[in-house]
């Protein structure tokens, strides 16, 4: 299981653990899952999905590390 902490420059939208995630990148969509070798990517407009959660991002960044996600987004809602 990965360790997720989704964000917005205003709250925490997720914090849990979770099997994959997948990301909306600047080379496409990527799906994260545990012992993932470690990344630093910009996300473009699309779904984020944890799980089975989908939450809709405007931009962001995400880090990966082996069995860590730790993602800050903007989203449509302005959270």
């Amino acid at each position: 299981m990965l360790e997720v902490t989704l964000l917005t420059p205003q709250q925490v939208i997720f914090k849990g653990s979770a099997p994959r995630v997948i990301f909306p990148g600047e080379q496409g969509i990527f799906e994260v899952g545990p012992f993932h070798r470690p990344l630093f990517s910009r996300l473009l407009p699309g779904t984020l999905i944890v799980d089975d959660q989908a939450f809709s991002i405007l931009r962001g960044v995400v880090k990966v590390d082996r069995d860590s996600v730790t993602s800050i987004v903007e989203t449509p809602d302005g959270s």
